[in-house]
């Protein structure tokens, strides 16, 4: 298994997450937490997260804890359902396995906020594009 140090260096090339202060905090077998600090570059109008930000963490901790060993696999669809905004200054993201095929996962992640919050759930269907 990778460490994760060598999981962060892979995904360092996935600007648009890091640009944005999304970080790994820690991968497992068919798992990752990622987590980010709130700014005011995430918020919308009113002050509050915009939702694309708690879907872009999802997507990242999808893809990391889908990649972190062999590359290959991708979000087919995905959907989100919001369920409180944050209070808080960081956001936690968890993605666990629901199930694994030979070609195809389903993923569940989770959205926190430090309080321990829900904020979100999305549901992921991946394909292994490796896997032809």
């Amino acid at each position: 298994m990778k460490t994760l140090e060598e999981v962060r260096k892979f995904f360092e090339n996935d600007r648009f997450a890091t640009e944005n202060y999304m970080v790994i905090d820690s991968v497992g077998e068919d798992t990752a937490t990622c987590s980010m600090t709130v700014c005011d570059r995430h918020k919308n109008a009113v002050g509050n997260v915009m939702g694309g930000v708690y879907f872009t963490l999802a997507d990242f901790t999808f893809a990391v804890a889908t990649n972190h060993e062999k590359a290959g696999m991708v979000s087919l669809s995905s959907t989100i359902d919001f369920h409180s905004i944050a209070r808080g200054e960081k956001i936690i993201c968890t993605a666990e396995k629901i199930k694994k095929g030979r070609t195809t996962c389903s993923y569940l992640m989770t959205l926190t906020d430090e309080n321990g919050s829900l904020l979100a759930t999305v549901l992921t269907t991946g394909y292994d594009t490796q896997r032809q």
